[in-house]
């Protein structure tokens, strides 16, 4: 059974910084492309970030750039994305996903993890 487990949300203050992980279980990872996704009440779902197969590089959404840093674990086969300088509207549920195609992350991934709730508050 194909998973991705993610771990590592929470709450932090305003300009703090959090990580989040997804650990990939009945694939290899780095054959994938993995993708960090965002969904805020009332908000559609926003592509934050991509990290592509081995062979491939790595995107951010304007929103984040200089801000987030996304980054693979071949070892552990497991993709982080490194969260600095938070803000309020950064809050949402953050979602990993998989695609087949390892040079891209579009919003119809293959398959998803469940979510992580990161709320950005003082």
């Amino acid at each position: 059974q194909l998973q991705l487990v993610q771990s590592g949300g929470g709450l932090v203050q305003p300009g703090g910084s959090l990580r989040l992980s997804c650990a990939a279980s009945g694939f290899t990872l780095g054959d994938y492309a993995i993708g960090w996704f965002r969904q805020a009440p009332g908000k559609e779902r926003e592509r934050v970030s991509c990290i592509g197969s081995s062979e491939s590089g790595t995107n951010y959404a304007d929103s984040v750039q200089g801000r987030f840093t996304i980054s693979r674990d071949s070892v552990k086969n497991t993709v982080y994305l490194q969260m600095n300088s938070l803000k309020p509207e950064d809050t949402a549920i953050y979602y990993c996903a998989a695609f087949r195609y390892g040079y891209s992350c579009p919003l119809l991934m293959d398959f998803w993890g469940k979510g992580t709730l990161v709320t950005v508050s003082s």
